[in-house]
């Protein structure tokens, strides 16, 4: 067996990390611990909103639905992550547009330093807060929907081999239509 010559292997772990990191920037950003914190939050007024039977069929995954809370956090913690990703975005767009009137708007005190942190972090919470509102409206409709006829319900939705996912794709797909 032909060995490589040292330095072609070197080029490929090194193309192979790149690809990697690339990979990783592209897929979106980790979510932080504030980022967990906050979908706890929001997980629990969601629960609270839609029932706890509807929020196990939503996010459940296991047999007896029991791992529900964890899933709905992790999902929603990947939301915030992506919120305050676009966030920030927007808001160096407009801070880039007019300084003046981006400080002016967002900042407080003498020199609205704190402008930037204020913007990303309002329009991340009002994305947070149009996506649990539109989830709950979903899940509302849907339970609506399930409740006038079980078997239809299932059918219509149900996915997987014995349709327990209807609930869970009939609110994803009325909350991608609700969102932006």
């Amino acid at each position: 067996m032909k060995e490589e010559p040292p330095l072609r292997k070197l080029i490929f772990v090194l193309a192979l990390a790149i690809l990697a990191v690339t990979a990783s920037a592209v897929a979106g950003t980790t979510p932080t611990p504030a980022d967990h914190a906050a979908a706890a939050k929001q997980c629990s007024t969601e629960r609270t909103t839609m029932g706890e039977q509807a929020f196990k069929l939503l996010y459940g995954t296991n047999a007896n639905k029991s791992n529900a809370f964890g899933k709905c956090v992790s999902k929603l913690a990947h939301q915030n992550a992506k919120n305050q990703t676009n966030a920030a975005a927007q808001c160096r767009a407009e801070r880039d547009a007019d300084p003046a009137a981006f400080a002016a708007k967002y900042g407080t005190g003498k020199k609205h330093a704190n402008a930037f942190g204020k913007c990303v972090s309002g329009k991340a919470k009002a994305a947070a807060a149009q996506q649990v509102k539109a989830t709950d409206n979903a899940a509302k409709a849907c339970s609506d929907e399930r409740k006038a006829d079980p078997a239809a319900f299932k059918a219509k939705y149900g996915t997987n081999a014995n349709k327990s996912n209807a609930f869970g794709k009939c609110v994803s797909g009325k909350v991608k239509h609700a969102t932006p």
